[in-house]
């Protein structure tokens, strides 16, 4: 995951709980701070983690025998990586997801 650094600190350090939340509810931060670059960067990788693991467990339940030994493993990766992506958001830190991070929906 690659680092991003081109946020405004006034920003960073006012929004930096919503961003954090964002990755329980990804549309927080464009609802109580819709001028937040920073909450806007983290609502589109919550986005993208909610849209992951819609995906993921779609997968998965639809393999039959193997599927349904995997969903729980794949549930607690998906749980883990939404606690490390909120912690560095309350750090102040942006981290660009691997893959579909550089994919804006929120401008």
């Amino acid at each position: 995951m690659k680092e991003i650094k081109d946020f405004d600190a006034q920003d960073v350090e006012k929004n930096k709980v919503i961003a954090a939340l964002a990755y329980l509810i990804f549309f927080l931060p464009l609802l109580a701070a819709p001028d937040s670059k920073f909450g806007k960067f983290h609502a589109n990788q919550g986005l993208w983690v909610l849209l992951a693991s819609i995906a993921g467990s779609i997968v998965l339940n639809l393999i039959p025998f193997v599927g349904l030994f995997i969903s729980p493993l794949f549930s607690l990766a998906v749980f883990v990586a939404m606690l490390f992506l909120a912690y560095n958001a309350y750090s102040g830190k942006a981290l660009e997801l691997p893959v579909v991070g550089n994919i804006v929906i929120f401008k």
